[in-house]
């Protein structure tokens, strides 16, 4: 039932975010003037419309995308009128397969063709979807962030190990003559929260490792308060093996993909977790971080497919970190709100958080400059503002508006390409999916 539930949040979730997409676009264009027939979430069959003076709002049969049809949004032929397209994926090509022979520009309506407006409003308009999803993803990160707080070390001890065991070694497990650990002998217990080490304040957990893998051998005085009251205490190191981390966690790796080890002081006193409200300062950043990584996704995108191919088709395991299809965001969304040990409020966090990663995906993947992207469109208009000035530098002609339609076989090819990935990744979500457990 819960998993069911995750599933029809994020499904719902989606649905308002390529809706606000649309609306992105449809109220610059409204706003310079260009006639907008149909308003629409979804591509295939209309399961149901309204129309509200000249546009027809409404919802179709398949939910991957959304569109707004404008009028004359690509220039006429020599000779012809000017025909209606999308900003949709799928149905930009529909569109202008079923129109091509039609002229839907309205009598009178002439002059609100979108081929007509300056460059710098048809920028606007196509940017607007981008910018609206880019306004969606800050908001729901400041809730995830400032609202519910992130999961992090605190300097409160979570845990104390018994004994002393080498990051490699093959167990993990104490036995009878394991040396007994530092901060067991120190007398730490789980629940004190360090003060001080060494006579330096304690103000992060990180600080506190810091300090402790730098005293190998050495005595070190710890301050830890317990229960309201502070307690002095006295821990000594030991030398051991433990692996060598970056910034975020993650276990470094020399050139064969071997975990990189050091020896380095340790206690054996692991730190408790609690929820952190981030400052409003921490969300464009996390955002500006989120940008980055769907950016490096895409740009070695070929790679990530292969790799994709190879898990759905072969023995390989999935990357949690690689692309994913909605079947795979809906199955992800469905498991976390099944797992009943997490509490109600982080997992509304974590699905809140999701939907604003998809958002910041949606953001970027449209400002790719390929046809029927938002970014194809952004190109030509540039494209044509760049030839017009050049034009009027020289004291040339106007050349006039770019044919844009005549892009239409390469759109064909990149519409193709986007299928292929979509239905490798749904299958590659249904065979082999990405579990975050």
């Amino acid at each position: 039932m819960l998993f069911s539930v995750g599933i029809l949040i994020m499904v719902v979730g989606l649905a308002l975010s390529i809706a606000l997409h649309e609306l992105g676009h449809f109220v610059p264009a409204k706003v310079f003037g260009v006639r907008v027939s149909q308003f629409m979430i979804g591509f295939g069959p209309t399961l149901f419309s309204r129309r509200r003076g000249e546009t027809e709002f409404g919802v179709k049969a398949i939910p991957l995308g959304g569109y707004i049809s404008m009028a004359g949004m690509f220039p006429p032929a020599a000779g012809g009128g000017a025909r209606t397209a999308s900003t949709g994926f799928f149905q930009t090509l529909v569109q202008d397969a079923r129109t091509a022979s039609a002229d839907t520009v309205t009598a009178g309506d002439e002059h609100r063709t979108f081929y007509q407006l300056p460059v710098f409003k048809r920028i606007i308009i196509m940017l607007g979807g981008p910018f609206m999803n880019l306004v969606i993803a800050v908001v729901l990160y400041a809730i995830v962030l400032v609202g519910f707080g992130v999961a992090q070390q605190s300097t409160t001890i979570g845990s104390v190990s018994e004994c002393v065991l080498a990051a490699t070694s093959e167990r993990q497990e104490c036995v009878a003559g394991d040396p007994e650990a530092p901060g067991a002998v120190a007398g730490i217990l789980p629940g004190d929260t360090i003060v001080s080490i060494g006579g330096t304040q304690i103000d992060s957990w990180n600080q506190a490792t810091e300090i402790i893998r730098a005293a190998p051998d050495q005595e070190l005085d710890v301050v830890v308060d317990r229960g309201g009251s502070e307690v002095e205490l006295t821990a000594i190191p030991s030398l051991t093996e433990r692996y060598v981390v970056d910034d975020t966690g993650e276990i470094v790796e020399d050139a064969e993909g071997d975990p990189v080890t050091q020896e380095v002081g340790f206690l054996g006193i692991g730190a408790a977790i609690e929820v952190v409200q981030q400052p409003v300062s921490a969300v464009l950043p996390a955002v500006g971080d989120n940008i980055s990584r769907v950016v490096n996704l895409i740009l070695n995108l070929p790679q990530r497919l292969v790799d994709v191919a190879n898990a759905a088709f072969g023995p390989e395991e999935r990357d949690p970190n690689g692309p994913i299809s909605v079947v795979g965001v809906g199955r992800v969304a469905g498991e976390i709100a099944s797992i009943d040990t997490i509490p109600v409020v982080e997992r509304a966090s974590a699905l809140i958080g999701i939907l604003a990663s998809l958002n910041v995906a949606l953001m970027v993947f449209n400002l790719v400059p390929l046809l029927p992207l938002d970014g194809g469109h952004v190109a030509g208009a540039m494209f044509e503002g760049i030839r017009r000035f050049f034009a009027r530098l020289f004291g040339r002609k106007d050349p006039g508006p770019v044919d844009t339609a005549k892009l239409v076989p390469l759109t064909l090819g990149v519409v193709v390409i986007l299928g292929a990935m979509s239905l490798l990744l749904i299958y590659a979500d249904i065979v082999k999916p990405i579990s975050i457990f």
